[in-house]
């Protein structure tokens, strides 16, 4: 198998804004946004903020300074509809929805380091086509997938033929066709130099892994990271410090090694306001870094 990754594996967050866009962003808030050590990209998953709209969400994450974002799929897609209703959509929906969402993003000086959408066994071959087409009407340079096992022999041809790498993301549910365990998301990258991982490393200490070891092994195939915290043995999500979660160490592994991740915080826990929950996790990982 051909070895050489391809370039925009190792993108940073929100490469693949254009010329004009990039020219759209004041000094001042790009100023704002260069306040993290070299090797060290703090980002958000914009799931932490699923109890608002997107328009909210991206004021939460300007309240907290936040400038990289791994748009979740729920911000962008229809809610609450019939399951055939939202393939319509998918397979139809005016490119111009995600340039709007493009644009919004970009006023407010925040950067795509991925769209979040999942491709699963349930996707048509035109879904699973127009998840290529969205992503790039968003300018995101890469795809995060809740994705299905089986489902990877028909992703990895598709990102292939766009040059786009999918990063499948891991839960702790132990099944033949989920994404779980270190070998099962190992598995998944032989297939493809275009299959990458998002590794949750709260789920993955939920199953007993060893998210340090796999990020030393596999930091290169790593796109994205959730940073989150769990406790071992399918415990629950718990505040930041409070779970088995090696968060720290992940952290200082990615600025002292300088590798280009962003750490996208996940707030799943139950908290109160999920701006508030936000900056708590952030505050956190700022001290973990002592900044």
């Amino acid at each position: 198998m051909e070895t050489v990754e391809p370039p925009v594996l190792r993108a940073a967050a929100g490469q693949a804004i254009s010329r004009r866009e990039f020219g759209a962003i004041t000094a001042s808030s790009l100023a704002a946004s260069i306040v993290q050590p070299p090797g060290v990209t703090f980002g958000v998953q914009s799931y932490s903020f699923r109890d608002r709209a997107l328009a909210d969400a991206i004021a939460g994450m300007q309240k907290l300074g936040l400038r990289s974002c791994e748009l979740w799929q729920n911000h962008v897609e229809p809610l609450k509809i019939p399951r055939e209703d939202l393939r319509h959509w998918r397979e139809t929906v005016p490119l111009d929805h995600f340039h709007r969402i493009r644009e919004q993003l970009t006023k407010a000086s925040i950067k795509l380091s991925a769209y979040n959408i999942s491709i699963t066994d349930s996707f048509s071959e035109a879904e699973l086509e127009r998840a290529f087409d969205m992503t790039a009407a968003l300018g995101a340079p890469l795809i995060t997938s809740s994705s299905n096992i089986a489902t990877v022999a028909r992703i990895a041809p598709a990102a292939e033929r766009h040059k786009v790498v999918v990063a499948m993301h891991n839960h702790s549910r132990i099944d033949p066709n989920e994404f779980a365990t270190a070998k099962s998301l190992t598995d998944a990258m032989a297939k493809s130099r275009y299959i990458s991982t998002n590794l949750d490393i709260g789920h993955f200490t939920a199953t007993n892994e060893d998210a340090v070891a796999f990020l030393k092994q596999h930091h290169d195939r790593i796109v994205t990271l959730h940073i989150k915290d769990r406790k071992r043995n399918q415990g629950d999500n718990v505040e930041f410090g409070a779970g088995d979660t090696p968060i720290v160490e992940v952290l200082k592994l990615v600025r002292d090694n300088k590798w280009p991740i962003p750490m996208n915080i996940e707030y799943e826990y139950k908290g109160g306001d999920s701006v508030d929950e936000v900056g708590k996790c952030l505050a956190y990982c700022r001290r973990a870094l002592n900044l």
